[in-house]
């Protein structure tokens, strides 16, 4: 199945699933407390996202400052980030969803598995810039070794002679 046709057959299927275990709770505990449980949810979600979400950024300057890659860091980022977006939406399926990337054990063991089934280009995670060259290619002929002078020191020392 491609990503277009999965993604939409989410947008069908997630608001029917919602909407129908909306019906149920409401039914079960009434109108009103439904709806009390659900702002209750998204604010929760959202003080706990806000508290991930940084203690994360924390880790991620960490590693930066050791001169580590902070893969593992980014993609729990990620994860954060549909987390949030999960928790804001009203409905109880989605929230278990949310919740569940709230927890740094689960969170962090998914990262690794994206990591290591390599659904991510491994090697975009190889220390350097990726606009870096490598110095093993010396067969290219656009490198020009050389020296160079200022003119502009040429000019003032030639106004110190002057003098």
């Amino acid at each position: 199945m491609n990503p277009f046709s999965f993604f939409l057959l989410l947008l069908i299927v997630v608001p029917v699933v919602e909407i129908y275990f909306l019906i149920q709770v409401g039914s079960a505990i009434g109108a009103l407390p439904t709806v009390i449980l659900i702002v209750f949810t998204a604010l929760l979600g959202a003080y706990l996202f806000r508290l991930q979400g940084l203690s994360t950024v924390q880790r991620i300057q960490a590693s930066l400052s050791r001169s580590e890659i902070p893969a593992v860091e980014m993609i729990e980022g990620a994860m954060l980030l549909v987390s949030g977006a999960l928790l804001l939406t009203p409905g109880f399926v989605t929230d278990i969803v949310g919740f569940a990337c709230l927890i740094p054990l689960l969170r962090r063991k998914f990262a690794l598995s994206i990591l290591e089934s390599q659904l991510i280009n491994t090697s975009s995670f190889q220390g350097g810039s990726p606009f870096q060259q490598s110095n093993t290619d010396s067969s290219n002929g656009d490198i020009i070794e050389g020296e160079f002078k200022r003119d502009d020191e040429d000019i003032s020392s030639l106004e110190d002679k002057e003098k």
